[in-house]
């Protein structure tokens, strides 16, 4: 039987060296590839054309919501898997829309995450008992997310604004006109309904997009 090829993608190199060795401990699975950013991430993939990637979603620069995007946008069969500290469902369900099959959160126990990577291999999805668990609870109370009503890219770039990022610097990294980035600015600030840009800092922080400490 043929091994299931894998991608990895985490900008922590001893952290993808834990992983490489848990997976490559497992019979029919291969690490083909490693990659640090969503850049890198896309080259990867590309070069390589593994059967699952597992994604990070905080990575330097364009997160791994950018980097999901990316790598659909060339292919539409790649079957990818978020593996990530990020236990939101609002996350999860941004991860769903950008096309990952699957999203564990790096709390899940080893077999849970190897048992995901098998299931998005065979084209199926998976998720995390506590993801599932956040899903549930945010349907059946009826809880809206800040980021609900955006797009992935459109939480990709809050996420950047969020961070300190220039109009300047997210246009360069995601290839996109200066004025562009304005005009999503100017439509995130009105959907989530803040009132100046101090205050979308404080809502993306709010949500969980950016850690306190790396809020502009």
């Amino acid at each position: 039987m043929t091994a299931i090829s894998i991608l990895l993608v985490d900008d922590h190199p001893v952290v993808r060296e834990g992983y490489r060795r848990l997976l490559e401990r497992q019979i029919g699975f291969r690490v083909s590839a490693e990659a640090e950013d969503a850049a890198a991430a896309y080259r990867a993939y590309q070069a390589e054309r593994p059967d699952v990637v597992v994604m990070d979603l905080s990575l330097p620069g364009p997160g791994g919501l950018e980097a999901i995007r990316h790598i659909r946008q060339w292919d539409r069969t790649a079957r990818l898997l978020v593996f990530t500290m990020h236990a939101s469902a609002a996350f999860a369900l941004k991860a769903f829309e950008a096309g990952a099959c699957g999203y564990i959160t790096k709390s899940s126990a080893p077999h849970e995450l190897v048992r995901a990577i098998a299931t998005v291999a065979r084209g199926g999805r998976a998720l995390s008992e506590d993801i599932a668990r956040e899903i549930a609870s945010e349907r059946l109370g009826n809880e809206r997310s800040l980021v609900e009503d955006l797009g992935p890219r459109e939480t990709e770039i809050l996420r950047l604004v969020a961070s300190g990022w220039t109009t300047e610097q997210i246009a360069t990294s995601l290839n996109l006109s200066t004025k562009t980035v304005q005009n999503y600015h100017y439509q995130i600030k009105s959907k989530i309904g803040a009132r100046t840009d101090a205050h979308l800092v404080w809502l993306a922080t709010a949500a969980g997009l950016v850690a306190p400490d790396d809020a502009a």
